[in-house]
């Protein structure tokens, strides 16, 4: 069964097209790449898929739900972080995981038994009081995705969530990604880091609204005759004559 279906899924704004008649599927429990240039469209069809912005013609499902129709259950089965984190600066540790469990209407008991297993997780237990905005970018980064998939959700839509993070870091981070995903969590992720690219199942990679590949980082290297990822989006993304998304 697939987590994401997407048919021929569009999105206009006057008669500019951001998003062309995109034909793709993610699977169940999938680390899925997302890549594209400024101006490909990958923040606009993320957005659709999210239920966050009605698309133009097409359709798609997310965790079973119609994105154009059922746009509240499409949120309610997700989890989402941003390269800004999503997180409130200006509360502790573990009031930001109480907020969020809460919206996510879990029940108060379960939040606290969770709450304090993820503690003792991240070894955050004694910075459960501190306020988030003073942790360092990696124990934030570690905090905002644990907080996305609190809930359990069945997809997780991670978009550029290690921007700006030194590699350790993002080495550490994307063993949380595995991890999630051996639970049966569908990661969607973008990332404009072509080594992350190489950690994915299979990446698609977006020119002018469109997809222009999508195979598995194996496979595209092949086909393109080429060793790396980077050198892959290198060819593909030339094609493009945008530059703003």
């Amino acid at each position: 069964m697939n987590a994401i279906t997407a048919s021929d899924l569009t999105k206009k704004f006057g008669s500019f097209t951001a998003v062309d008649h995109i034909d793709f599927e993610v699977a169940e429990g999938e680390i899925f790449g997302f890549l594209g240039a400024n101006g490909a469209g990958k923040t606009t069809a993320m957005r659709m898929l999210t239920g966050l912005l009605k698309p133009t013609d097409g359709r798609a499902l997310v965790a079973g739900f119609d994105i154009k129709k059922q746009s509240e259950k499409v949120k309610a089965n997700i989890g989402y972080m941003s390269q800004r984190f999503a997180l409130y600066g200006d509360l502790t540790v573990s009031e930001n995981i109480r907020l969020f469990g809460g919206i996510y209407g879990m029940d108060a008991k379960v939040i606290k038994e969770k709450r304090d297993r993820l503690l003792e997780e991240l070894h955050l237990e004694e910075e459960k009081d501190s306020l988030v905005s003073r942790l360092p970018l990696g124990w934030k980064q570690k905090l905002a995705f644990s907080v996305s998939i609190f809930h359990n959700p069945k997809i997780v839509f991670l978009d550029e969530p290690t921007g700006g993070v030194d590699p350790a870091a993002r080495r550490r981070f994307w063993e949380m990604i595995y991890a999630a995903s051996e639970q049966g969590i569908t990661v969607f992720v973008t990332t404009h880091y072509m080594d992350e690219a190489e950690y994915c199942n299979r990446v698609s990679i977006m020119v002018d609204g469109r997809i222009e590949a999508l195979d598995s980082p194996h496979a595209l290297k092949a086909q393109y005759g080429v060793s790396s990822m980077d050198e892959v989006f290198q060819m593909i993304a030339r094609k493009a004559t945008r530059t703003a998304d």
